[in-house]
């Protein structure tokens, strides 16, 4: 018994250490509902990951947490966090659940899907994956795409399905409305199509396990038994369903812990709302309230700046950051003529500090929309500087898609949007005409027929075998070499090299699901295939500048961090900040407070006189933003007294 007690003492001691006093309230307090309110840079990874192991410290088996979190990115380092915490615990074998939303819905609907319906071997169709569906659709319904856009079409569906909404339910409103007519008309064939390939969308992924949960009370029981303590992470970025879902999970134990930050609500416009956070107390009365503002990234002249910025936001609660960092480098301004002149300020003063002891990899170039990047790509190219631009997704290439569909199939034999894509890639003399008919399950094949199609079952039913009894990796490795993949890529060309280098890869990252048992694996990387967001394609060990969009940036965080386009009408960008709505109007100026907390050391803002956007080219005023900054914290920077603060640096920054 005296052994038991020094090992739990020792465990407290190694919990706490290194906690700030409102660090360690919130981890102290284990049982019943508690928001955190956490700040920019306060430590909430930290914090949740103490909190968790904390409460297995305290009793409460690993498997019995539950971490809901966005990104994989941010679900893998907490799981690292934690596993780390809680390896020296002699009785824990296990590890808490840390999941994202979505890869928490597909493993509810593996699990128990079948209640409503679901195969467990259902198909998730990405972006691309639905879009295509959707073209499908207009195009059976001899829907004008122009007219009616797919991509609007699906961005509509999405966002009722966000609320839960069925078509049904908008079927009162239609009557005066003809563009209503057509969405229902839409939406009820995609629908159908998704049940015909026997495949979940995003939206589903949520949905649908709601729809389970609410139908199923067993079900649901069997949920909040198994997880009695749910953390959700960025809370304030949930929509309606993961909210509600949340609730359900929680409604049982109360032992829910929210945490999250109003100021960096900045996904409204796909559906989340801040007021989830902000009526938390609502939701739970008996809740505790802790808030963070104590901030271990950036010097005390970043947050005057932040806080200065955010304190005009009228929809949130009052916080203020600050850091021991007393004082710090002022945020430099550069005024550019164009955005040519912009760019090569930021790329040459980018290098500078490169060599200067900042790793490349520490400094990130932020930008409000994507279109910006090309011109800082062309000219980080022309000055020889590496970068790496967040969004280019390994499993969106074509030749990775491909490979994913494969198995796909395999295990899902209904997704017939996998098979239109691979059937005949590579060319195995499968036109159209066979494939339609082979679609259509005709039997009036001639024997040339019968033999191409019987040599493509056995090429999936091969891969199937494997994804039965072996590792992901050798799945992988299965559906490359059976399909004719490797020689079909094996044509002598550079592209055909790099093409066939990215399916090598992807069998490198099969790897890492070896761990879980057949055919488990494989069905984990198809999830995190389909489910991979833009923080998920960060090489964080690449030496390498990061070029992204301030959306992407969210979470993370470099020593040296520019800011272009500093303008009205791009930052706040004239579609949400410039108008009169004054919820679009306030998630702009949080964003730009996101801009600048991502930032350690060194805050670099940019504007331009001039910019070409969509062809057009445009005189531009200094962003609203720039004026909320104080003036002290600031200074202008141009060639001259750039050169003087990296004198040791070969880069001469120029003017065009």
């Amino acid at each position: 018994m005296l052994f038991w007690q020094i090992m739990k003492k020792s465990a407290s001691s190694h919990i706490l250490n290194g906690l700030n006093g409102r660090q360690k309230d919130a981890v102290e307090h284990i049982h019943g509902p508690l928001l955190i309110l956490a700040g920019a840079g306060s430590g909430k990874t930290k914090v949740l990951a103490h909190r968790i192991a904390n409460i297995v410290r305290l009793g409460c088996s690993p498997e019995r947490v539950l971490a809901i979190t966005f990104t994989n990115k941010a679900a893998g380092e907490m799981q690292k966090r934690i596993s780390a915490l809680i390896s020296n615990n002699p009785l824990t074998a296990s590890r808490p659940f840390v999941r994202t939303f979505h890869a928490l819905g597909v493993h509810i609907l593996r699990e128990s899907g079948h209640h409503i319906g679901i195969s467990k071997k259902f198909s998730i169709f990405d972006e691309e994956d639905a879009l295509s569906l959707m073209k499908d659709c207009l195009r059976d319904l001899s829907i004008d795409p122009k007219q009616f856009q797919p991509a609007k079409m699906r961005s509509v569906i999405s966002a009722h399905k966000s609320e839960l909404l069925t078509p049904e339910d908008l079927a009162e409103d239609a009557h005066n409305s003809p563009f209503l007519v057509k969405l229902i008309a839409v939406w009820q064939l995609y629908e159908k199509k998704l049940k015909e390939h026997s495949a979940l969308d995003f939206d589903d992924l949520i949905a649908k396990t709601i729809a389970l949960l609410k139908k199923s009370s067993e079900t649901l029981k069997r949920y909040q038994a198994q997880w009695t303590h749910i953390h959700i992470d960025e809370y304030q970025d949930t929509n309606r369903s993961q909210y509600l879902l949340a609730s359900l999970l929680a409604r049982e134990h109360r032992n829910l812990c929210a945490v999250g930050d109003i100021d960096q609500s900045i996904y409204g416009w796909r559906g989340a709302d801040f007021r989830n956070i902000l009526n938390f107390e609502k939701d739970w009365p008996e809740a505790k309230i802790i808030t963070l503002e104590e901030n271990y990234r950036s010097t005390q002249t970043i947050l005057d700046a932040a806080n200065a910025v955010i304190i005009k936001n009228q929809f949130r609660r009052p916080k203020n950051l600050f850091t021991e960092k007393t004082g710090g480098n002022k945020i430099k301004i550069f005024l550019a003529a164009n955005e040519l002149e912009e760019a090569a300020f930021i790329a040459q003063t980018a290098r500078a500090c490169a060599q200067n002891n900042t790793p490349a990899d520490k400094i990130a170039v932020l930008y409000r929309t994507n279109f910006q990047s090309r011109v800082l790509e062309e000219e980080f190219l022309r000055q020889g500087m590496p970068y790496q631009l967040l969004g280019v997704k390994f499993y969106e290439r074509k030749e990775v898609k491909d490979i994913l569909a494969y198995i796909r199939i395999a295990l899902n034999p209904q997704d017939l949007l996998s098979k239109k894509r691979i059937i005949n890639t590579p060319a195995r003399g499968i036109g159209k005409i066979l494939l339609t008919k082979y679609l259509a399950r005709d039997k009036d094949l001639n024997p040339k027929e019968k033999t191409l199609l019987q040599n493509f079952e056995e090429i999936i039913q091969s891969i199937g075998d494997a994804a039965a009894t072996k590792p992901a990796s050798e799945v992988t490795r299965a559906a490359i070499e059976k399909s004719g993949y490797a020689n079909f890529l094996r044509d002598g060309t550079e592209e055909g090299a790099m093409r066939l280098a990215n399916i090598q890869e992807l069998v490198s990252l099969s790897k890492k699901y070896d761990i879980f048992p057949s055919p488990a694996g494989i069905e984990e990387l198809l999830a995190d295939a389909a489910l991979m967001s833009d923080q998920d394609t960060l090489k964080e060990r690449e030496k390498a500048v990061k070029l992204m969009t301030v959306h992407a940036a969210k979470g993370l965080e470099f020593k040296t961090v520019f800011v272009a386009g500093m303008e009205e009408g791009l930052f706040p960008h004239n579609m949400m900040g410039g108008g009169s709505d004054p919820l679009k109007a306030e998630e702009e100026r949080r964003l730009f407070y996101v801009a600048l907390t991502r930032a350690e050391e060194n805050l670099f803002l940019s504007y331009a006189i001039f910019r070409t956007i969509f062809g057009s080219r445009q005189i531009n005023k200094p962003s609203r933003f720039l004026e909320d900054i104080p003036p002290e914290l600031t200074e202008a920077v141009n060639r001259e007294n750039m050169q003087n603060e990296y004198p040791e640096s070969d880069t001469e920054i120029i003017n065009l």
